[in-house]
């Protein structure tokens, strides 16, 4: 059987890049009446309802009824989960103290959740947490897809069969992508990012053209045809949906890739220069130097050592507020 390579598109090239991993990691069972607070999580938090309901409550939101086949995503900011929105809270470090993916609060028998961490790369991860709310809720009846592999998961969840938790994981990260899409078909159009991009139906196939091919020498001409409009229309509304001029959204995607595999590598820097469409391994290091505030050697040799010790090294998001057009200027490249 031959299977062709399905075409790139914005969304899966960001998850590849920053590593998002979906890993189960706790179910809760709890009976009668409950609290629990649960800390701001270092990585994105994604749950599931599996039986009956609770609330979720968030500093500064109203109290949210979630019920079985809801999910919610938690970016940043603590929460807590409870039967009611005024019960008594205790720490899910008391709940959770014993080293087991699962816990129980009275009989187990009223409501039970799958909770999973989406692990993402440790400095490029940003990309994506700080793209989505601090609380995302996705009803369970607004996504077919989603409810199927909640009904999945739930299966192998207590199956014990061969490879289940690897089923369990792999299922919870189409169920967390399929969140993504409910959130992308519901948010307001008016917002901006690369998230709100994919939905925009001029600046979506310029998203999936600039991913795909990166290292292509593109033009502002040759982006506004894919996205059908004029030059001026089409460079306007790219900075209004996504937060940063066309060849500035390129340029700072190039780095990204860069950085990632400086940090998780020895693939040699003239290598990834010119897998990126530099010419030269000076104009290479100062579009790097430009971005991120030093070398590319320094850059990598800094995170072998650990992590980066200078307090200078810049970690820029993609949604940008100063410009780098610069960067894909043919003198940089060339090196002139």
């Amino acid at each position: 059987m031959i299977v062709q390579n399905s075409r790139s598109d914005a969304l899966s090239a960001v998850l590849n890049t920053i590593n998002a991993v979906a890993l189960c990691s706790i179910s809760l069972e709890a009976g009668g009446q409950w609290g629990i607070r649960f800390p701001a999580p270092a990585n994105i938090k994604f749950n599931v309802v599996r039986r009956g309901t609770c609330w979720l409550l968030t500093e500064g939101s109203e109290p949210v009824r979630l019920e079985a086949g809801d999910c919610f995503v938690v970016a940043n900011g603590r929460f807590d989960l409870a039967s009611s929105p005024c019960e008594k809270l205790t720490s899910a470090r008391d709940v959770f103290s014993v080293p087991s993916l699962s816990a129980r609060l009275g009989d187990g028998r009223d409501f039970a959740i799958l909770g999973g961490s989406v692990r993402l790369d440790t400095v490029d991860g940003v990309v994506l947490s700080d793209a989505l709310p601090q609380i995302l809720t996705i009803k369970g009846g607004s996504a077919a897809p989603i409810a199927w592999l909640l009904d999945q998961l739930d299966k192998e969840w207590d199956s014990g069969a061969p490879g289940a938790q690897l089923v369990c994981n792999d299922l919870l990260r189409l169920a967390f992508i399929h969140v993504i899409r409910a959130h992308l078909a519901q948010r307001d159009a008016g917002n901006a990012g690369w998230l709100g991009g994919l939905t925009d139906r001029h600046i979506a196939p310029v998203l999936r053209a600039v991913h795909s091919a990166p290292q292509r020498d593109w033009t502002l001409t040759e982006l506004s045809s894919i996205a059908g409009q004029s030059r001026s229309s089409f460079a306007a509304r790219f900075k209004q949906r996504v937060g940063l001029a066309p060849l500035d959204y390129l340029a700072r995607w190039r780095m990204r890739l860069a950085a990632g595999r400086l940090r998780r590598g020895d693939e040699p820097v003239a290598s990834i220069g010119a897998s990126l469409g530099y010419r030269s391994d000076s104009a290479f290091g100062a579009s790097f130097r430009r971005v991120y505030g030093i070398s590319p050697a320094r850059y990598r040799s800094e995170f072998k050592a650990g992590g980066p010790r200078d307090p200078h090294i810049r970690v820029p998001p993609l949604e940008a507020r100063h410009e780098v057009a610069a960067e894909l200027n043919p003198a940089y490249r060339t090196g002139a």
